[in-house]
């Protein structure tokens, strides 16, 4: 499998007016906090062609309903990350063994009820809140850890409220 590519792939860190970051539930995983409870931060493919720039902000308004937002902030890296071995062969029709990842800081720009996870005709999750940046972390499952670790460090600066 090391010989399969990377998905080129565009994450947002949303934050509130109070600097809280917005994480959503996936569909089909344990509602409950730790690295098995389905907790991330919105995300998505990036179309051939596409500015991951306007990647972002198109996967906002599928995966939470809403792309009132600006962007405020990029990590300077693309972050990797590889499946673990049990999803090898099942994510993405088996013909990636992970994502290469540009990640956005975003500002919202909406109010709450905004917010819609039942915009698209195939919505990704079920729940969504808002939390300190510190946490994403300890919510994230294994292997997206080390990234979230990065991010809550680059972007700790927009988690200031404004």
């Amino acid at each position: 499998m090391s010989d399969l590519p990377y998905r080129r792939n565009v994450g947002a860190v949303l934050f509130n007016a109070h600097g809280r970051v917005l994480v959503a539930h996936r569909i089909g995983m344990p509602m409950k906090d730790g690295p098995d409870g389905g907790w991330q931060l919105p995300q998505g493919g990036i179309d051939t062609g596409e500015d991951p720039r306007d990647a972002v902000l198109r996967e906002l308004a599928e995966e939470i309903g809403t792309a009132n937002a600006e962007i405020i902030g990029e990590h300077v890296d693309w972050l990797t990350y590889e499946l673990p071995s049990h999803l090898l062969g099942v994510a993405w029709g088996g013909r990636y063994r992970g994502q290469s990842q540009k990640w956005f800081a975003l500002r919202f720009l909406g109010d709450d009820h905004d917010v819609r996870l039942d915009a698209d005709d195939h919505p990704e999750f079920d729940a969504w809140r808002w939390v300190e940046l510190a946490a994403l972390p300890a919510l994230a499952v294994g292997f997206k850890r080390p990234v979230y670790e990065v991010l809550a460090a680059s972007f700790r600066r927009f988690a200031a409220s404004s």
